[in-house]
């Protein structure tokens, strides 16, 4: 997919439509909640990954993926998004990307995979339920306090 005009940051450049429910991750589903995953319509579906996108995610009112401008986008550039930017977990795509990005980081992942600084570069351009993920988990990860027992004063 490419731009037939250009974009600022913060632009919506393509807005999702949810074609269907699914009952699990697969190759092809969006996650649209912590355990909710769908499959898209339209032409949001022809965006490829990239590890140094210039689009983010934000979910619109119907609870499907539009793409925001995270940079600049000038007409007829590649439009691109992460998708480690909408699933917790990825694991269905080949041993190497082949996105090219100086940033990039070998496999397609998921967000779970991401680095803390990356997580942090993406903030305001990933779906929300995945930081509510990363919270939600991140008391269950964190080691006791020293002198005490797993499970006190935390």
């Amino acid at each position: 997919m490419f731009a037939t005009r250009s974009f600022h940051i913060g632009e919506t450049v393509m807005t999702g439509v949810i074609d269907r429910e699914l009952d699990r991750n697969h190759s092809h589903a969006s996650q649209v909640s912590a355990q909710r995953f769908v499959l898209h319509g339209g032409l949001v579906t022809k965006v490829n990954h990239s590890c140094d996108p210039n689009c983010g995610i934000r979910l619109n009112a119907g609870g499907a993926h539009d793409y925001v401008a995270r940079t600049p986008i000038a007409a007829g550039q590649e439009i691109t998004f992460d998708y480690a930017m909408r699933n917790y977990t990825v694991e269905h795509f080949a041993a190497h990307c082949l996105c090219g990005s100086r940033h990039c980081r070998d496999r397609i992942t998921g967000w779970k995979d991401l680095p803390a600084h990356r997580k942090a570069e993406y903030h305001g351009f990933v779906a929300p339920y995945l930081t509510d993920i990363d919270n939600q988990r991140a008391p269950a990860m964190r080691p006791p306090r020293p002198g005490l027992r797993p499970g006190e004063g935390r």
